[in-house]
Order: C-alpha cells, then sequence, then structure tokens
C-alpha cells in the first residue's frame, strides 16, 4: 500500500472532493494521474490536461508510487 501522507505533493481533506488525495494546492485527484497514463497518455500530454499540476508533483508522485514498492510489508 502507498504510504500517501507521507508524499509532500499530495494533501487531503475529507470535505474536498469526497477525501480523494489531490494534488497540494489542486483539485486534482493523483488518481487521474495513474489513470491517464494508463490509457497511455504522456506526462506532457497530463500536464497540458491538468495545467494546475506542476512536472514536479507528477514526477514527485510516481516516484512517491515506485519508491512504496520496496518497502517491506507491513504484517
Amino acid at each position: 500500500m502507498i504510504d500517501w501522507p507521507n508524499c509532500e505533493f499530495v494533501d487531503r481533506d475529507p470535505a474536498r472532493m469526497s477525501g480523494a488525495w489531490l494534488f497540494r494546492g489542486t483539485r486534482v485527484p493523483v488518481r487521474s494521474l495513474f489513470e491517464n497514463l494508463e490509457d497511455g497518455a504522456t506526462i506532457d500530454q497530463y500536464l497540458e490536461w491538468f495545467p494546475g499540476v506542476t512536472r514536479r508533483q507528477a514526477e514527485g508522485v510516481l516516484e512517491h508510487a515506485a519508491a512504496s514498492l520496496s518497502l517491506p510489508a507491513r504484517t
């Protein structure tokens, strides 16, 4: 499981967007990045479609998700 609370590029507020994880300072759900990439979009296309998200945020989220794959499993 990805440890989103420790990712500096996202935040979450139960009163905003149904409590979804959002790119910090935006109303753009983090999930949208993964969905668009899965559908074949490039990061450049994603950033064009969601101008509130910065390249550093998108890359930081991807790096955070990738790093979580090497964490030991919680028991």
